[in-house]
């Protein structure tokens, strides 16, 4: 913990060796972070707020390695201001309260303000978020908070309206690759002082595979550097180095967060937009990722009445047999009808025209004035009771449909006559389209 007569760690010049080499790779000004143009670019509003110090309360948040804690370190750089961290995992109320005294001291003895970091804010609960509150509000520190959640999901409302909220992408391979090749050559702070002979292609697969993780490109090729042998007094980082030193990718999914709800988003879509492959691709993406597989089966059976509907009602059959199929072998064979109904569902016709037209009158429901049923399709009681209002014979005559050709007679069934669905020319629904338009052309000679 720092005091008045100490430069907090984060914001030392003097690099330590013997630290990790993503740690000492720190970037120390906005130029030197990787990625995150759409937010750090020239006259974008982040970087604007920064330049002019004009910010009270951020929260950044991304997947990890996206620079969350390193943008944090680098506004207080160039803010001058004092950068004190906590975590969300491991600070209580007690702690929190100490930095708030030390900030509120610095201000008032040195005029110095203080920028308060807490890394995975989503895990403090309601009561320590409300601690800060006042504080924020009253200026004693400004605070960043960096999550790898929505925080519009996960971090209390009043942090969040107080706070500018900002997303951090996955940093673009060129960029990490520029990473790297900084580091080789870095003499005071990265590895520049080991002769490295690196290709190009060992480079770009570090990069590549570290899914936008500049962390683990960094901590991989140390890794790599370290543990291979000199060869005639050079390092040579070849591709199979690489590979090794990297080895399989993890991938990013968080079974609460947005990596989840987006993959799954795009799983939906793919097979909405009828790209079996794309959908294929994010099916593998959840099951290597250990996802529930009921609920990858969920979304199948549901998408097959949402998107494909009345086009090809076998969708429906498939989707809920391959769900009936993977609660009946288990895993890692139900796997197999899983991607069966994905292929099925994503080359299969598509219409959603059942599912809006509920929606239209669902709408109605809700908003607009409820409709009586009409009095010849009410019960027997209930036709009793309208003869005795006055409700005539011919009103209350019900026309039982089986009893004319084609089990079809025209007869109101909506006092209105409002209409909700239009059927469409899709797969198998331009047959149900034919009869329809008979039928109701049928309710309109009859008017």
């Amino acid at each position: 913990m720092s005091d008045l007569f100490t430069t907090p760690a984060a914001l030392t010049d003097k690099p330590n060796p013997a630290e990790p080499l993503a740690a000492r790779m720190r970037p120390r000004s906005i130029g030197e972070v990787a990625g995150q143009q759409h937010i750090l670019a020239e006259g974008k509003l982040l970087r604007r707020a920064i330049e002019s110090d004009r910010f009270t309360s951020l929260i950044f948040y991304g997947p990890p390695g996206t620079g969350k804690t390193t943008l944090a370190s680098v506004i207080a750089r160039t803010t001058g201001s004092r950068f004190e961290s906590l975590n969300g995992v491991e600070s209580n109320v007690a702690e929190i309260r100490a930095k708030i005294d030390q900030a509120r001291t610095w201000r008032e003895l040195r005029g110095e303000t203080t920028i308060l970091f807490i890394d995975e804010i989503h895990r403090f609960n309601k009561a320590q978020q409300d601690v800060l509150l006042p504080h924020i509000e009253r200026g004693v520190v400004r605070f960043i908070g960096a999550t790898t959640h929505n925080p519009y999901f996960h971090v209390n409302s009043p942090l969040v309206s107080r706070s500018q909220i900002f997303q951090l992408e996955p940093v673009p391979v060129d960029d990490v690759v520029s990473v790297l090749k900084r580091a080789i050559a870095d003499e005071e702070r990265g590895l520049g002082l080991i002769k490295i002979e690196a290709v190009p292609e060992a480079l770009h697969h570090l990069a590549e595979k570290s899914d936008g993780d500049v962390r683990k490109a960094l901590t991989a090729l140390e890794l790599a550097i370290l543990t291979t042998p000199e060869d005639d007094g050079w390092v040579k980082l070849t591709l199979e180095v690489a590979e090794e030193s990297i080895q399989r990718k993890a991938v990013v999914y968080d079974t609460d967060g947005d990596a989840h709800y987006d993959t799954a988003s795009a799983f939906i879509k793919s097979i909405r937009g009828s790209d079996p492959d794309a959908a294929l691709y994010w099916l593998a993406k959840m099951l290597h990722a250990g996802e529930d597989p009921r609920f990858i089966s969920r979304r199948l059976v549901i998408s097959a009445s949402e998107d494909i509907g009345l086009a090809d009602s076998n969708a429906l059959r498939v989707a809920m047999d391959a769900h009936q199929a993977l609660e009946f072998v288990g895993m890692p064979e139900g796997r197999i009808p899983l991607a069966h109904a994905t292929v099925y569902l994503a080359t299969s016709p598509k219409s959603n025209t059942a599912y809006m037209a509920l929606s239209r009158a669902m709408t109605d429901v809700e908003s607009g004035r409820t409709l009586a049923v009409p009095p010849h399709l009410r019960t027997k009681t209930r036709k009793k009771l309208a003869a005795a209002s006055g409700e005539t014979e011919e009103n209350m005559r019900y026309l039982y449909s089986h009893d004319y050709e084609g089990a079809y007679v025209p007869q109101a069934y909506l006092p209105e006559g409002r209409v909700y669905y239009q059927a469409g020319e899709q797969g198998l629904e331009k047959r149900i389209k034919e009869r329809l338009d008979f039928w109701r052309s049928q309710m309109g000679e009859q008017k």
